[in-house]
């Protein structure tokens, strides 16, 4: 299966001050290692959805990584899910499933994408579980994409989409990652900030 990687890194943060994805920790952007993580994980292409200051966040990435620009990224995660999912349905050839990753989850590694990743088909209905709750990323066939942007609106990307359906399988990550996001400096480990 061909499984493309969706980074959606377009948010301001308001929250956190600045955009997350210019956020460091370790040495290291979170957008770069999203990106890491993705490839690392076996995804291929990567498509990184940029908004708010683009230009800053495009110097990160490396040049093996598709970016689209999202005009109306204010207007929440599904906007960015949308524009990620069009691009993805023009490529050539398409990918069999998506993987969508969000910028703030610095401790989703490489292991929890891989494991994600063996869920994939183009009928995959997939989403990561930490301890029986349900988390991120994503995977999904590319049977839904149409499905998906029609319906998504502001700022709850595929979750409306995703509930009670009977066909989603929970991924279960939680001895790998706690899969927790960042939406403060205080969510980030005290000596990894900057």
């Amino acid at each position: 299966m061909r499984t493309a990687g969706l980074l959606l890194a377009a948010g301001a943060g308001r929250r956190f001050g600045r955009p997350k994805a210019l956020v460091e920790v370790d040495g290291e952007a979170l957008v770069t290692r999203a990106v890491r993580v993705l490839a690392e994980g076996g995804c291929a292409p990567i498509v990184v959805v940029l908004g708010a200051r683009a230009d800053d966040v495009r110097t990160l990435l490396p040049g093996r990584v598709t970016t689209v620009y999202v005009p109306d990224w204010e207007e929440g995660m599904s906007a960015s899910l949308r524009e990620g999912l069009r691009t993805l349905a023009h490529l050539g050839p398409v990918p069999d499933a998506v993987l969508v990753h969000l910028v703030d989850l610095p401790g989703v590694g490489a292991d929890v994408v891989a494991r994600l990743r063996e869920s994939a088909s183009p009928e995959a209905v997939a989403r990561a579980a930490y301890g029986g709750e349900p988390g991120h990323p994503v995977v999904l066939g590319r049977r839904w994409w149409a499905d998906i942007a029609d319906v998504t609106r502001g700022d709850q990307g595929a979750r409306e989409w995703l509930r009670g359906r009977d066909d989603l399988r929970f991924v279960e990550c939680g001895d790998l990652s706690e899969g927790t996001d960042v939406d403060s400096p205080a969510d980030l480990p005290g000596d990894r900030r900057s």
